[in-house]
C-alpha cells in the first residue's frame, strides 16, 4: 500500500460548457496542461472520461452534472486544485472550470473502467495482457471484457474491463494503480460499480 500522502484520490471539478468534440481525450489532456503546467510531469495522473451526450455525431453536449474528474497522489491535490476557475480551450468550444471538491477512492467488488488501452482488437491477447497486469498487483479477480473501442481520429484502441469479486484490498490497488496505458487519456481509470451485469452496453 502507498504511503498516506501518495495515496491517490480524486480532484472533481464543476464543469461549464456547452459541447466539445466527442473525440476529445488528446485535446482535453494538451488544455489541462496548457492550463495547470505542473500537471505535465505529474506521475501517477489519472482523467476521468467525461460524461457527454450519447450519439455518433462529432460534437457532444455537456450535461449540468458532468464534472472533470482528476486521479491524483493526495500530496498534489491542493496543488491541482489551482485549476479551478480556467478556461480550458478543447476543439472549438471554451470549458471553464469551477469549484473542486477533493473526493476518497472507495474500494468496491466490482470496479468498471471505460476503456483499458490496447495495441489491438484481439480481445484474448488483451486478456492475457490483463491477466499479468492484475497478477503483478497481486490481485485476484474475475475479469469480464466488454466491447472493442476505436477513436478514429488517432487510433487509440482497447476495451471496456469490468472487474467483478474483488477484496477490499486488491480494489483498493486496481483503484490506486489502474491498467494499461494512457492514463492521462482517460484510459484504465477504473470507478466502483453496482454489478457485473452488461459489462457490454
Amino acid at each position: 500500500m502507498p504511503d498516506h500522502a501518495d495515496a491517490m484520490v480524486d480532484i472533481a471539478f464543476a464543469l461549464v460548457g456547452e459541447g466539445l468534440p466527442r473525440e476529445h481525450r488528446r485535446a482535453l489532456a494538451a488544455a489541462l496542461d496548457s492550463a495547470l503546467p505542473s500537471l505535465a510531469g505529474l506521475s501517477g495522473l489519472g482523467v476521468h472520461g467525461l460524461n457527454v451526450s450519447a450519439g455518433d455525431g462529432p460534437q457532444a453536449l455537456l450535461s449540468r452534472r458532468t464534472r472533470l474528474t482528476l486521479r491524483v497522489p493526495r500530496r498534489h491535490a491542493v496543488a491541482v486544485m489551482a485549476l479551478a476557475g480556467a478556461r480550458l480551450q478543447v476543439g472549438p468550444g471554451v470549458l471553464s472550470v469551477g469549484a473542486p471538491q477533493q473526493r476518497e477512492l472507495l474500494p468496491h467488488g466490482t470496479l468498471y473502467a471505460h476503456l483499458v488501452a490496447a495495441d489491438g482488437a484481439d480481445e484474448v491477447v488483451f486478456m492475457a495482457t490483463v491477466e499479468a497486469e492484475l497478477g503483478a498487483l497481486g490481485v485476484r479477480c474475475r475479469p469480464i471484457c466488454g466491447r472493442h473501442r476505436v477513436l478514429a481520429s488517432d487510433g487509440l484502441q482497447g476495451f471496456g474491463l469490468m472487474l467483478d469479486g474483488l477484496t477490499e484490498a486488491a480494489s483498493r490497488r486496481v483503484l490506486e494503480s489502474g491498467l494499461g496505458g494512457h492514463r492521462r487519456l482517460g484510459c484504465g481509470v477504473f470507478v466502483p460499480h453496482k454489478s457485473a451485469v452488461a459489462v457490454g452496453a
